[in-house]
């Protein structure tokens, strides 16, 4: 089982996001669930959100092959593909496609 952080600013969609990732067999945390050096081993990341990928950055600076799934109401943008995702979604997408990516990127 591995931890995935979920940076998602809509209450409802992250409720939705953690549900997959819950049926795919891993644990959804949020930001402040991490402490110190807790490293999540995926992250799905709304790029539109400045928190979101401000932190995003952070962690590819101290992690640099975490694998990173972009999931956004707008196509990649220069800050989310200097990210190096793993997967870029575009939103609405159906829920097995998010599984699908998650499954991809936990593989590599």
């Amino acid at each position: 089982m591995a931890r995935i952080l979920i940076s998602e600013p809509h209450p409802d969609l992250r409720v939705l996001i953690e549900a997959v990732v819950r049926r795919s067999g891993h644990e959804p945390v949020g930001q402040g669930e991490l402490t110190g050096q807790d490293a999540p081993a995926m992250m799905i990341l709304e790029p539109a959100s400045p928190d979101g990928l401000a932190a995003a950055a952070r962690l590819r600076g101290r992690l640099e092959d975490l694998p990173i799934i972009c999931a956004s109401i707008y196509p990649p943008s220069k800050e989310s593909c200097a990210l190096a995702p793993v997967a870029h979604l575009i939103k609405p997408f159906r829920l097995r496609e998010l599984e699908a990516a998650i499954v991809s990127a936990l593989a590599r």
